[in-house]
């Protein structure tokens, strides 16, 4: 796999060679925008709300086990690995377990959802169905509030 600059892999296995017979080229996103439901706010009253999750690799996984935060109380593996895997909050570049302790429950809910969501199915898109008129659309759930 081959990394370009704009955080996404170039898979390079046999069904994706560019000049093939399909001519295309699958990309696999590794970074993830999302827009928190409250936002993060700094000792100095700044919120941020905006964001980038990275997906998670085996050793993001792995070494939170091994944190003796994460031994004494299980509940913190999900502070320290959304530490890991969230690169930016607002203006904030070096995110660490210690802003997301500090986040509100429902942005941290909207997270740990998020994190499931990119790791397990590699999208933030969910279908809808419209109770009026029965139509199914997806819905971007990494976006800003919904109604906004």
């Amino acid at each position: 796999m081959k990394r370009n600059a704009s955080s996404t892999a170039v898979l390079d296995d046999d069904r994706t060679e560019p000049g093939g017979p399909d001519q295309s080229v699958d990309v696999l996103r590794t970074e993830f925008a999302f827009t928190l439901p409250r936002g993060y706010v700094d000792a100095a009253g700044t919120v941020h709300r905006t964001g980038v999750m990275r997906l998670a690799t085996a050793r993001d996984e792995l070494v939170p086990l091994r944190d003796d935060r994460v031994r004494e109380n299980a509940a913190y593996l999900t502070v320290v690995l959304l530490g890991r895997v969230v690169t930016r909050l607002g203006t904030i570049d070096d995110v660490h377990a210690g802003h997301i302790e500090d986040l509100f429950a429902s942005d941290l809910a909207f997270l740990q959802d998020m994190y499931r969501r990119i790791n397990s199915e590699g999208h933030t898109h969910v279908r809808v169905t419209c109770p009026a008129c029965d139509h199914g659309f997806a819905v971007d759930i990494a976006g800003s509030r919904l109604g906004e």
